[in-house]
């Protein structure tokens, strides 16, 4: 808390000043981009550009800078964000270009955005964010869940019939009878892996997926976002999935990474990761687990009074998901492809929106 106060200190009372005698009046927006570009510190992880022949780079900072302005000012588009760094010049110059001629194509926003995910460089900011901010403090709950993420990709076409497992016998088996051992699950394979083997394991091709909304099946196309929140919708860690990769395949990854940054005290999880091999594993990182139950054998069993007082802190999660697709361009369909820049563009806005909910504690 005293960093984050000292930051925002020197943003009110140096930064805000400063920058209203060289520019327009500010607006909130604005405000709120220069505070959150103040303490991310993006300069710092962008390399510095080398070019002995030829055309110069574009600024590669400023551009850094464009792409989390785009997410905080929900542009669904590159175009449109060039719109709005052309039409507003206080836009403009707090990313780093003093006249309009200077902002760059669409061509050189794409192939800047493509180093930038492929250095996975919103990736490394946010890591760093957690690390100088959060992993000094004790978390008490993490609420996992997972949000849909719509795409204008072609959906990844299904593979052929299944192979057929043979048949087995029904009933015990005879007197020196062998049976093949049962194969294990993802979940279970998921316990003796690093966690880059894990994320490599998990589908990340664009597909379909559902789930319940409101009582109806929902259907969309595109990715599935997992994300472990802290208290004060912080998230703390996220990975990109499939869309069609069922909530608990995200579980252990998702806990072994945020247990790596943060020290936490419960896991709070929804029906979806009702599973022993989860249970366990969070167990194991000392942490104690409170995940409502799926009914067995048509019978719900009830949460006990203390853990669901606990459980409701999980809402940090839903209004976490709220938060990203209303205020930080989580809800438009996502126009890039491919699951690296996918990942990249909603990092974007995940680092914004942890910047602000960082700068909310003092408020």
């Amino acid at each position: 808390m005293s960093r984050i106060s000292r930051a925002w200190n020197h943003i009110q009372a140096t930064l805000f000043p400063f920058l209203e005698e060289h520019l327009d009046p500010l607006t909130e927006t604005q405000r709120k981009l220069i505070a959150i570009l103040e303490l991310i510190q993006i300069e710092n992880f962008v390399p510095a550009p080398y070019c002995f022949l030829g055309r110069p780079v574009a600024d590669r900072v400023a551009l850094a800078k464009a792409f989390v302005a785009k997410m905080i000012y929900k542009c669904a588009t590159t175009r449109e964000l060039i719109d709005q760094l052309s039409s507003n010049p206080n836009l403009r110059r707090i990313c780093g270009w003093e006249r309009v001629g200077l902002i760059p194509s669409e061509a050189t926003f794409s192939r800047a955005f493509d180093e930038f995910s492929s250095s996975e460089l919103p990736t490394r900011v946010h890591e760093a964010l957690i690390e100088k901010y959060e992993s000094k403090r004790l978390v008490g709950h993490i609420s996992r869940d997972t949000t849909d993420i719509g795409a204008r990709e072609k959906a990844k076409a299904k593979s052929a019939a299944k192979k057929k497992k043979p048949k087995r016998k029904r009933g015990r088996p005879r007197c020196g009878e062998q049976r093949p051992p049962k194969e294990p699950t993802r979940l279970e394979r998921q316990l003796s892996m690093t966690v880059p083997e894990m994320l490599m394991d998990l589908p990340r091709e664009c597909d379909w997926g559902k789930k319940k909304k409101n009582g109806k099946t929902y259907h969309w196309k595109g990715w599935k976002l997992h994300v472990d929140w802290a208290d004060g919708e912080i998230p703390v860690s996220a990975i990109l999935t499939s869309a069609s990769v069922h909530d608990s395949q995200g579980a252990i990854p998702l806990a072994t990474i945020s247990a790596q940054r943060v020290t936490s005290l419960y896991d709070l999880m929804d029906a979806a990761y009702d599973a022993a091999t989860i249970q366990e594993h969070s167990l194991s990182l000392g942490h104690v687990p409170i995940i409502d139950r799926n009914p067995r054998k048509g019978k719900k069993v009830k949460m006990d009074p203390a853990k669901k007082r606990r459980y409701d802190e999980r809402s940090t999660a839903e209004r976490g998901n709220s938060l990203f697709k209303d205020s930080f361009g989580g809800r438009h369909q996502v126009r890039v492809r491919g699951h690296a820049k996918v990942f990249a563009h909603l990092m974007f806005g995940i680092v914004a929106l942890t910047a602000d909910r960082l700068l909310n504690l003092l408020l």
